[in-house]
């Protein structure tokens, strides 16, 4: 059976997701480079050479050494996830954005919870300084359950606040969501698989699960749709690092 170009065209995008032509890019590891001192990353980094290509410096390492640490991290030849989880009024994030902007960071978290009027503002910011960095917004902490939102007066279920919060994010303009592996699939499901997701709370088969409360393997969360797995405590405390990451990116291919 022959099609014209603009039948052939219709039928594809009629057609599953999975059954079109398009794919998903694939998914990829990030370290979290959650250690004390920098003489620890340093040497954490020094035995894993290039068996990694993405870093995660969070609140405790950025505080202690602030932005010449993030550029030192990059001069090593890896891209940077800045993950600050900024909150506050909009025109403070905006300014913190324009801020970052002048540093080797691709991707930066703020609070979805910080509000609509919040995101608009930082995404703006990103537009007007630094279009090249992807800006997500954490919806539900990997370490909160059901309980936990209850108790800030949120009823429903994670998957339910995650979806609402990830609507709030993409009408404004955001490019990307953090959410736990969990909600990858309502969420691919709703949104489609334009925006970036990054999934903490990995954990490989037999590894503990720590504080975390809703976590999944890394084969299971590429399969289900994320963009970028963060990884920390199964690399970082493992005999030997480098072949724990390697063992990981294998599972992601």
């Amino acid at each position: 059976m022959k099609f014209s170009n603009f039948a052939l065209c219709h039928r594809l995008k009629s057609l599953p997701i999975s059954q079109s032509m398009s794919k998903q890019a694939p998914c990829q590891l990030i370290l979290a480079l959650d250690l004390e001192t920098c003489e620890e990353a340093r040497a954490m980094l020094d035995h894993l050479g290039d068996s990694i290509k993405w870093v995660k410096i969070g609140l405790q390492l950025f505080t202690a050494y602030g932005p010449d640490f993030v550029r030192e991290i990059a001069d090593r030849g890896y891209k940077v996830f800045l993950d600050l989880k900024l909150h506050d009024i909009p025109n403070t994030v905006a300014k913190a954005v324009e801020s970052i902007a002048t540093l080797p960071v691709e991707l930066l978290t703020l609070h979805a919870s910080g509000g609509g009027e919040m995101l608009k503002w930082a995404n703006k910011s990103r537009n007007d300084h630094a279009p090249h960095l992807n800006l997500l917004a954490v919806t539900v902490l990997t370490s909160m359950d059901e309980v936990q939102l209850r108790s800030l007066n949120i009823e429903g279920t994670p998957e339910d606040q995650v979806l609402h919060l990830a609507d709030i994010t993409l009408k404004s303009g955001v490019q990307g969501l953090v959410c736990s592996s969990l909600e990858l699939t309502p969420l691919r499901a709703r949104f489609g698989r334009d925006p970036i997701i990054v999934t903490p709370g990995i954990r490989p088969a037999g590894s503990a699960d720590d504080e975390q409360k809703r976590v999944m393997t890394p084969a299971a969360a590429a399969e289900a749709g994320s963009s970028y797995i963060v990884v920390g405590r199964p690399i970082l405390k493992a005999v030997d690092p480098a072949a724990a990451a390697q063992s990981i990116q294998a599972d992601l291919s």
